[in-house]
């Protein structure tokens, strides 16, 4: 960005904001974390070159492109496979302490499994490792953002058990080839959307549905999955590379719709149906006590011998329990919940074995994402839910933002980060342990089924162009401005 024009942003952005007088006015601690993020498959392209497999998101997309908003794929994307300097130079840019991206796990391992390396891919990373710690940057790494190479997903993907093995298998070569430049890893993002996106309501390659059954299969396998990948690095690894290994687990605050015990249950019941899912197994052990009682009871009532949530033997409930160095969050909105009788039995699925009323209040902000209403107070009660429910994590916030239709003057942009940012200081004020926060998204990408009609970026990209044209929004002049100043008004305190 031209100085001249960044000048004019700073001072349109924080001539506006210094009118907010609720924004939180302390600083950021000189030791939080500032980033942003992407994914491997939103924005690498490449799709087939060099040696790379083909993973469960090319295979959606070239045989059912009509699930696709605009029917569109990530063969391109923004092409950040041949741009990868220019995109640490955004980074850079910005200020950012770190940039989480993922490896494509078919572009390393282009048959899945480890007995044949493809160096073409491993040189990408080890380039865009190399340019982002010339320039300051710690990488974020995760090792799997839902692109599954789909030599497994023919085999049955993540809810059959062999998959465990096998990502322990990837997860050891990442390790070994990367791990001496990267010392903050997370194992898996949002393993919800991967099993209930994936293999129940369909929602997520590789679309498949088999409700109240696939989800919790495969939940059982990733949650195993995460620990043998923990464990590797803390045995063979830590030592050495003195990192630090996590998963991201994404939810939205949910809200009861009034004080009443039943709405109070309700609302609980649906928080750790929705996360307690994921974090329970990993920082208190074992599933929620609620959902194996209701499954466990559901199931019975279906006629079925055993429940449909599988159950974790006490060896495994220790081993799983523990494998964590800190909290990975993406949360991006809020959800009110209201008590409901329970749903009929009959036919199965994970939203009928909460069976709660969730809705979303017909006056908060919508995003161009429908499902995104702009709820800036959810961050702070979600954090504070987190810190008092789990012992206190650190929380290292891996993905935070607002879509809209690709606007350079995103000022909607602007004010999600400032209003979410806010409440996460007025969090941390509370005790909550954030350590972290990282914007979604460095540019914008293919967003899955929506494809690119929707934009979550920092910087507008021109998906017309063959150079994939990045410009600067004016949420990239305030965020540079925050990271700079640590404050998200003219003056702090």
């Amino acid at each position: 960005m031209e100085p001249k024009i960044f000048l004019i942003y700073s001072f349109l952005i924080f001539g506006y904001i210094q009118a907010e007088d609720d924004v939180n006015n302390k600083a950021f601690p000189d030791d939080f974390l500032f980033g942003t993020a992407t994914a491997s498959y939103q924005v690498e392209g490449a799709w087939n070159e060099d040696g790379k497999g083909e993973n469960i998101w090319d295979r959606l997309t070239h045989t059912r492109s009509s699930l696709i908003s605009d029917g569109s794929t990530g063969d391109v994307a923004c092409d950040s496979y041949h741009k990868y300097k220019e995109d640490v130079a955004l980074v850079k840019e910005l200020g950012s302490q770190h940039y989480r991206f993922s490896l494509s796990w078919s572009r390393i391992l282009p048959n899945g499994t480890a007995d044949v390396v493809n160096l073409a891919g491993v040189t990408y990373y080890r380039n865009l490792i190399k340019e982002l710690k010339d320039n300051n940057i710690e990488p974020l790494v995760t090792l799997y953002h839902w692109d599954l190479p789909q030599v497994f997903q023919d085999q049955g993907g993540w809810p059959d058990e062999f998959i465990v093995d096998k990502f322990a298998d990837y997860a050891r070569v990442c390790f070994e080839l990367f791990g001496s430049d990267v010392k903050y890893w997370l194992t898996f993002n949002e393993p919800k959307q991967t099993c209930l996106g994936g293999y129940a309501d369909g929602s997520k390659a590789p679309a498949l549905q088999n409700p109240g059954v696939a989800e919790y299969k495969c939940t059982h396998n990733v949650l195993k999955s995460h620990a043998k990948a923990w464990h590797i690095y803390d045995q063979e690894f830590r030592a050495t590379q003195n990192g630090k290994v996590s998963i991201t687990i994404d939810t939205s605050w949910y809200e009861p719709d009034s004080n009443s015990a039943q709405d109070e249950e309700a609302t609980e019941r649906k928080r750790m149906f929705e996360f307690g899912w994921y974090i329970h197994p990993i920082f208190i052990g074992d599933y929620p006590e609620v959902m194996k009682t209701r499954i466990a009871a559901r199931s019975t009532a279906e006629g079925l011998s055993e429940s449909r949530l599988p159950t974790f033997t006490s060896e495994e409930v220790a081993y799983i329990r523990g494998t964590h160095d800190f909290l990975g969050l993406n949360t991006y909105s809020t959800s009110m919940v209201k008590a409901i009788d329970d749903l009929p039995i009959g036919q199965t699925s994970f939203y009928n074995d909460v069976s709660v009323n969730e809705y979303q209040r017909s006056d908060w902000e919508t995003a161009a994402s429908g499902w995104l209403k702009i709820v800036p107070w959810g961050m702070r009660k979600l954090l504070n839910w987190i810190s008092k429910t789990f012992n206190d994590p650190p929380i290292l916030i891996t993905e935070n933002g607002v879509s809209d239709y690709g606007d350079v003057d995103d000022t909607v942009r602007v004010n999600y980060y400032r209003d979410y940012l806010s409440n996460v200081r007025s969090a941390m004020e509370d005790g909550a342990n954030v350590i972290g926060y990282t914007a979604w998204s460095l540019m914008d990408n293919f967003e899955w089924y929506a494809g690119y009609t929707e934009k979550f970026g920092l910087y507008k990209v021109d998906f017309n162009s063959p150079n994939r044209t990045r410009t600067p929004k004016t949420s990239a002049a305030y965020y540079k401005k925050v990271i700079q100043t640590r404050c998200l008004v003219d003056s702090c305190v």
